[in-house]
Protein backbone atom coordinates (compact mmCIF):
# COMPACT_ATOMS: atom_id res chain seq x y z
CA UNK A 1 0.00 0.00 0.00
CA UNK A 2 1.67 3.32 -1.00
CA UNK A 3 2.17 5.76 1.84
CA UNK A 4 0.01 8.55 2.62
CA UNK A 5 1.06 11.90 0.56
CA UNK A 6 4.12 9.69 -0.57
CA UNK A 7 2.86 11.19 -4.54
CA UNK A 8 4.62 14.69 -3.10
CA UNK A 9 8.20 15.25 -2.35
CA UNK A 10 9.93 18.87 -1.12
CA UNK A 11 13.60 19.25 -2.80
CA UNK A 12 15.53 22.18 -2.02
CA UNK A 13 14.79 23.72 -6.08
CA UNK A 14 11.04 22.67 -5.83
CA UNK A 15 8.48 20.47 -4.79
CA UNK A 16 8.00 17.11 -7.41
CA UNK A 17 4.87 15.95 -7.98
CA UNK A 18 5.84 12.48 -8.46
CA UNK A 19 3.21 10.61 -10.31
CA UNK A 20 3.55 13.69 -13.07
CA UNK A 21 6.84 14.07 -13.04
CA UNK A 22 5.87 17.82 -12.15
CA UNK A 23 7.10 20.11 -10.31
CA UNK A 24 5.71 23.35 -8.33
CA UNK A 25 8.21 26.46 -8.85
CA UNK A 26 11.31 24.63 -9.94
CA UNK A 27 14.46 26.49 -9.27
CA UNK A 28 15.72 25.07 -12.40
CA UNK A 29 14.71 23.87 -15.62
CA UNK A 30 12.45 21.06 -15.74
CA UNK A 31 10.55 19.09 -18.36
CA UNK A 32 6.66 20.03 -16.72
CA UNK A 33 6.60 23.59 -14.43
CA UNK A 34 3.53 24.27 -12.22
CA UNK A 35 4.22 27.76 -11.79
CA UNK A 36 2.50 29.64 -9.52
CA UNK A 37 3.19 33.34 -9.75
CA UNK A 38 5.60 35.45 -12.59
CA UNK A 39 8.36 36.85 -9.05
CA UNK A 40 11.25 34.97 -9.68
CA UNK A 41 12.08 32.99 -6.74
CA UNK A 42 8.94 31.19 -8.29
CA UNK A 43 9.16 31.59 -12.19
CA UNK A 44 11.94 31.03 -14.78
CA UNK A 45 12.59 30.56 -17.97
CA UNK A 46 13.75 27.47 -19.64
CA UNK A 47 11.06 24.18 -18.96
CA UNK A 48 9.98 22.26 -21.70
CA UNK A 49 6.60 23.14 -20.88
CA UNK A 50 4.78 25.73 -18.12
CA UNK A 51 1.46 25.14 -16.57
CA UNK A 52 0.42 29.26 -15.31
CA UNK A 53 -2.25 31.39 -15.10
CA UNK A 54 -2.75 33.37 -18.80
CA UNK A 55 -1.59 36.14 -16.43
CA UNK A 56 1.64 34.63 -15.33
CA UNK A 57 2.71 33.16 -18.22
CA UNK A 58 2.53 36.78 -19.78
CA UNK A 59 4.27 38.13 -16.91
CA UNK A 60 6.98 35.79 -17.31
CA UNK A 61 6.98 36.56 -21.26
CA UNK A 62 7.75 40.28 -20.31
CA UNK A 63 10.35 39.74 -17.86
CA UNK A 64 11.99 36.43 -18.85
CA UNK A 65 11.76 36.58 -22.37
CA UNK A 66 10.56 32.69 -22.35
CA UNK A 67 9.78 32.34 -25.92
CA UNK A 68 12.26 33.66 -26.96
CA UNK A 69 14.04 31.62 -30.03
CA UNK A 70 16.85 29.39 -29.05
CA UNK A 71 20.14 29.95 -31.40
CA UNK A 72 18.36 27.44 -34.01
CA UNK A 73 15.50 29.84 -34.14
CA UNK A 74 13.41 27.13 -32.33
CA UNK A 75 10.80 28.14 -29.59
CA UNK A 76 11.81 25.16 -27.19
CA UNK A 77 9.20 26.41 -24.65
CA UNK A 78 5.42 25.11 -24.37
CA UNK A 79 3.70 27.44 -22.38
CA UNK A 80 0.14 26.20 -21.45
CA UNK A 81 -2.82 28.60 -19.25
CA UNK A 82 -5.13 27.71 -17.07
CA UNK A 83 -7.47 29.89 -15.66
CA UNK A 84 -8.82 29.71 -12.08
CA UNK A 85 -10.97 27.54 -11.48
CA UNK A 86 -10.14 25.74 -14.15
CA UNK A 87 -8.42 21.80 -13.46
CA UNK A 88 -6.18 19.86 -15.62
CA UNK A 89 -5.32 16.18 -15.92
CA UNK A 90 -1.48 15.78 -15.25
CA UNK A 91 0.30 12.39 -16.40
CA UNK A 92 0.21 9.93 -13.67
CA UNK A 93 -3.68 10.10 -12.72
CA UNK A 94 -3.00 14.35 -10.90
CA UNK A 95 -5.38 16.96 -11.63
CA UNK A 96 -4.15 20.19 -11.11
CA UNK A 97 -6.61 23.18 -10.27
CA UNK A 98 -5.73 27.00 -9.76
CA UNK A 99 -6.94 29.10 -7.60
CA UNK A 100 -6.49 32.63 -7.02
CA UNK A 101 -3.81 33.61 -4.21
CA UNK A 102 -3.97 37.20 -4.11
CA UNK A 103 -0.51 38.15 -3.84
CA UNK A 104 -0.04 39.89 -7.23
CA UNK A 105 -1.87 39.74 -10.96
CA UNK A 106 -2.36 36.29 -12.33
CA UNK A 107 -0.74 35.08 -8.83
CA UNK A 108 -2.46 31.34 -7.95
CA UNK A 109 -2.71 28.39 -5.42
CA UNK A 110 -2.07 25.11 -7.21
CA UNK A 111 -4.66 22.28 -5.60
CA UNK A 112 -3.36 18.82 -6.37
CA UNK A 113 -5.69 15.77 -6.56
CA UNK A 114 -4.23 12.16 -6.39
CA UNK A 115 -5.82 8.69 -5.02
CA UNK A 116 -8.42 10.81 -3.02
CA UNK A 117 -5.80 13.27 -1.61
CA UNK A 118 -5.60 16.98 -1.78
CA UNK A 119 -2.92 18.92 -1.26
CA UNK A 120 -2.59 23.02 -1.79
CA UNK A 121 0.74 24.72 -2.43
CA UNK A 122 -0.22 28.58 -2.36
CA UNK A 123 3.32 29.73 -3.59
CA UNK A 124 3.10 34.04 -2.01
CA UNK A 125 -0.25 34.77 -1.10
CA UNK A 126 -2.10 37.55 0.72
CA UNK A 127 -5.49 37.93 2.88
CA UNK A 128 -6.16 42.12 2.31
CA UNK A 129 -7.82 43.08 -0.39
CA UNK A 130 -5.81 44.66 -3.35
CA UNK A 131 -7.48 45.91 -6.47
CA UNK A 132 -4.85 44.84 -8.60
CA UNK A 133 -5.54 41.02 -8.38
CA UNK A 134 -8.21 38.50 -7.35
CA UNK A 135 -8.37 37.57 -3.65
CA UNK A 136 -7.41 34.86 -2.07
CA UNK A 137 -9.84 31.98 -2.10
CA UNK A 138 -9.75 29.33 0.74
CA UNK A 139 -9.59 25.53 -0.17
CA UNK A 140 -10.03 22.69 1.86
CA UNK A 141 -7.18 20.37 1.33
CA UNK A 142 -5.63 17.71 3.44
CA UNK A 143 -1.92 19.25 3.29
CA UNK A 144 -1.52 23.19 3.28
CA UNK A 145 2.03 24.17 1.58
CA UNK A 146 2.44 28.11 2.83
CA UNK A 147 4.93 30.51 3.03
CA UNK A 148 6.28 31.71 5.98
CA UNK A 149 7.96 34.84 4.90
CA UNK A 150 6.67 37.49 7.64
CA UNK A 151 6.32 34.42 9.83
CA UNK A 152 7.24 35.49 13.18
CA UNK A 153 4.81 37.53 15.40
CA UNK A 154 6.48 40.11 15.20
CA UNK A 155 5.05 41.03 11.69
CA UNK A 156 1.77 42.22 12.41
CA UNK A 157 1.08 44.71 8.89
CA UNK A 158 -1.18 47.95 9.68
CA UNK A 159 -4.06 49.42 7.69
CA UNK A 160 -3.03 49.86 4.29
CA UNK A 161 -5.06 53.08 3.98
CA UNK A 162 -3.01 54.30 7.09
CA UNK A 163 0.36 54.08 5.55
CA UNK A 164 -0.56 55.42 2.07
CA UNK A 165 -2.21 58.31 4.26
CA UNK A 166 1.69 58.77 5.58
CA UNK A 167 2.97 59.27 2.07
CA UNK A 168 0.07 62.24 1.30
CA UNK A 169 0.76 63.78 4.68
CA UNK A 170 4.27 63.91 4.03
CA UNK A 171 3.99 65.17 -0.06
CA UNK A 172 1.45 68.02 1.50
CA UNK A 173 3.67 68.97 4.17
CA UNK A 174 6.62 69.34 2.21
CA UNK A 175 5.52 70.30 -1.58
CA UNK A 176 9.39 70.86 -2.72
CA UNK A 177 10.67 67.30 -2.40
CA UNK A 178 10.03 64.73 -4.77
CA UNK A 179 8.93 61.82 -2.76
CA UNK A 180 10.84 58.80 -3.74
CA UNK A 181 8.59 55.70 -3.30
CA UNK A 182 11.05 52.11 -3.65
CA UNK A 183 8.22 49.40 -4.36
CA UNK A 184 9.10 45.92 -6.20
CA UNK A 185 8.26 45.93 -10.05
CA UNK A 186 6.14 43.15 -10.07
CA UNK A 187 2.88 43.91 -8.00
CA UNK A 188 3.89 46.03 -5.37
CA UNK A 189 4.60 48.90 -7.21
CA UNK A 190 1.03 48.62 -9.32
CA UNK A 191 -0.60 48.11 -5.86
CA UNK A 192 0.72 50.99 -4.28
CA UNK A 193 -0.75 52.91 -7.41
CA UNK A 194 -3.77 51.73 -7.40
CA UNK A 195 -3.83 52.81 -3.64
CA UNK A 196 -2.84 56.13 -4.00
CA UNK A 197 -5.93 56.21 -6.47
CA UNK A 198 -8.66 54.77 -3.86
CA UNK A 199 -7.09 57.68 -1.89
CA UNK A 200 -7.96 60.05 -4.22
CA UNK A 201 -4.72 60.73 -5.68
CA UNK A 202 -5.20 62.36 -9.27
CA UNK A 203 -1.80 63.43 -10.45
CA UNK A 204 0.48 62.08 -12.68
CA UNK A 205 2.73 59.78 -10.77
CA UNK A 206 6.16 59.29 -12.36
CA UNK A 207 7.44 55.88 -12.88
CA UNK A 208 11.29 54.38 -13.41
CA UNK A 209 11.57 52.93 -16.88
CA UNK A 210 12.03 49.23 -15.27
CA UNK A 211 8.62 49.48 -13.99
CA UNK A 212 6.82 50.18 -17.57
CA UNK A 213 5.99 47.36 -19.31
CA UNK A 214 4.90 45.94 -16.01
CA UNK A 215 2.19 48.81 -15.86
CA UNK A 216 1.28 49.04 -19.20
CA UNK A 217 0.17 45.63 -18.64
CA UNK A 218 -1.79 45.86 -15.88
CA UNK A 219 -3.39 48.62 -17.42
CA UNK A 220 -4.04 46.10 -20.94
CA UNK A 221 -6.25 43.71 -18.12
CA UNK A 222 -8.18 46.18 -17.05
CA UNK A 223 -6.46 47.75 -13.65
CA UNK A 224 -6.86 51.67 -13.88
CA UNK A 225 -3.20 52.52 -12.57
CA UNK A 226 -4.26 56.48 -13.73
CA UNK A 227 -2.01 58.94 -15.53
CA UNK A 228 1.55 57.90 -15.27
CA UNK A 229 5.06 59.38 -16.90
CA UNK A 230 8.60 58.06 -17.34
CA UNK A 231 10.17 59.94 -14.17
CA UNK A 232 12.45 61.26 -16.63
CA UNK A 233 14.50 64.37 -15.72
CA UNK A 234 15.34 66.53 -18.59
CA UNK A 235 18.42 68.96 -18.19
CA UNK A 236 17.33 71.75 -15.99
CA UNK A 237 14.15 70.79 -15.59
CA UNK A 238 14.27 69.78 -11.72
CA UNK A 239 11.43 71.70 -10.90
CA UNK A 240 8.94 69.30 -12.83
CA UNK A 241 9.36 67.04 -9.85
CA UNK A 242 8.48 68.99 -7.28
CA UNK A 243 5.17 67.61 -5.13
CA UNK A 244 5.79 64.37 -7.24
CA UNK A 245 5.74 60.67 -6.42
CA UNK A 246 7.82 59.08 -8.36
CA UNK A 247 8.27 55.12 -7.74
CA UNK A 248 10.64 52.82 -8.96
CA UNK A 249 12.57 49.39 -7.61
CA UNK A 250 14.45 50.18 -4.80
CA UNK A 251 17.57 49.32 -6.08
CA UNK A 252 17.16 52.65 -8.26
CA UNK A 253 16.92 55.20 -5.30
CA UNK A 254 20.87 54.07 -4.15
CA UNK A 255 22.70 55.52 -7.10
CA UNK A 256 22.88 58.84 -8.99
CA UNK A 257 19.75 58.65 -10.99
CA UNK A 258 17.73 59.49 -7.54
CA UNK A 259 20.20 62.39 -6.68
CA UNK A 260 18.92 64.67 -9.88
CA UNK A 261 15.06 65.07 -8.23
CA UNK A 262 14.76 68.09 -5.69
CA UNK A 263 14.83 67.71 -2.65
CA UNK A 264 14.11 63.70 -2.56
CA UNK A 265 12.48 62.52 0.53
CA UNK A 266 13.52 58.11 0.91
CA UNK A 267 10.56 56.12 1.03
CA UNK A 268 9.82 52.39 1.00
CA UNK A 269 6.87 50.49 0.30
CA UNK A 270 7.52 46.94 2.33
CA UNK A 271 6.36 44.34 5.25
CA UNK A 272 10.04 44.57 6.28
CA UNK A 273 9.85 48.20 6.82
CA UNK A 274 8.12 46.70 10.75
CA UNK A 275 11.77 46.11 11.23
CA UNK A 276 13.33 49.78 12.22
CA UNK A 277 17.18 48.60 11.41
CA UNK A 278 16.05 47.88 8.05
CA UNK A 279 14.32 51.51 6.93
CA UNK A 280 18.01 53.14 8.77
CA UNK A 281 20.32 50.24 7.04
CA UNK A 282 18.47 51.92 4.01
CA UNK A 283 18.67 55.42 4.53
CA UNK A 284 14.66 55.57 4.27
CA UNK A 285 13.13 58.34 5.53
CA UNK A 286 9.79 57.19 5.72
CA UNK A 287 8.64 53.73 5.72
CA UNK A 288 5.71 52.45 4.67
CA UNK A 289 4.80 49.11 5.92
CA UNK A 290 2.84 47.80 2.34
CA UNK A 291 3.23 44.32 2.27
CA UNK A 292 2.27 41.58 -0.52
CA UNK A 293 2.46 39.07 1.91
CA UNK A 294 0.40 37.98 4.96
CA UNK A 295 1.51 38.54 8.58
CA UNK A 296 1.59 36.27 11.46
CA UNK A 297 -1.95 36.83 12.43
CA UNK A 298 -3.39 35.89 8.48
CA UNK A 299 -0.87 33.29 8.23
CA UNK A 300 -2.29 31.25 11.31
CA UNK A 301 -5.89 32.49 10.88
CA UNK A 302 -5.57 31.17 7.33
CA UNK A 303 -4.38 27.97 8.78
CA UNK A 304 -7.61 27.93 11.12
CA UNK A 305 -9.79 28.36 8.58
CA UNK A 306 -8.92 25.86 6.11
CA UNK A 307 -8.32 23.23 8.78
CA UNK A 308 -5.60 20.71 7.59
CA UNK A 309 -4.05 17.50 8.29
CA UNK A 310 -1.00 19.02 8.07
CA UNK A 311 1.09 22.01 7.29
CA UNK A 312 4.37 22.21 5.38
CA UNK A 313 5.93 25.50 5.97
CA UNK A 314 8.29 27.35 3.24
CA UNK A 315 9.96 30.66 1.74
CA UNK A 316 10.28 32.47 5.42
CA UNK A 317 10.52 31.84 9.13
CA UNK A 318 9.65 28.40 9.11
CA UNK A 319 10.39 27.55 12.35
CA UNK A 320 8.46 29.74 14.35
CA UNK A 321 5.25 28.84 12.25
CA UNK A 322 6.18 25.20 12.62
CA UNK A 323 5.95 25.22 15.89
CA UNK A 324 2.76 27.25 16.23
CA UNK A 325 0.91 24.35 14.03
CA UNK A 326 2.69 21.71 16.86
CA UNK A 327 1.00 23.88 19.95
CA UNK A 328 -1.78 23.67 18.16
CA UNK A 329 -2.35 19.99 17.33
CA UNK A 330 -1.55 20.10 14.14
CA UNK A 331 0.94 17.83 12.04
CA UNK A 332 4.01 20.33 10.40
CA UNK A 333 7.49 20.50 8.90
CA UNK A 334 9.28 22.92 7.24
CA UNK A 335 10.54 22.33 3.57
CA UNK A 336 13.55 24.27 3.57
CA UNK A 337 13.39 25.20 -0.34
CA UNK A 338 16.08 27.42 -1.53
CA UNK A 339 14.44 30.78 -2.83
CA UNK A 340 14.43 34.35 -1.52
CA UNK A 341 12.07 36.87 -0.30
CA UNK A 342 11.07 39.01 -2.89
CA UNK A 343 10.36 41.93 -0.96
CA UNK A 344 13.85 42.08 0.32
CA UNK A 345 14.68 43.96 -3.28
Amino acid sequence: MTAPFSWIQPYPHGIHVVPADAWVDPSRPVDLALVTHGHADHARGGHGRTVATPETLAIMELRYRTGAEDDAGAIPHKAEPVRYGESIRLPGDVTATYVPAGHVLGSAQILLEHAGERIVVTGDYKRRPDPTCPPFEVVPCDIFITEATFGLPVFRHPDDREEIAKLLKSVAQFPASAHLVGAYALGKAQRVIALLREAGYDKTIYIHGAMQKLCDYYQSRGIDLGPLAPATIEKDAKDQFAGAIVIGPPSAFVDRWARRFPNPISCFASGWMRVRQRARQRGVELPLILSDHCDWDELTETIREIGPQEVWVTHGREEALVRWCELNQIRAKPLNIVGYEDEAE
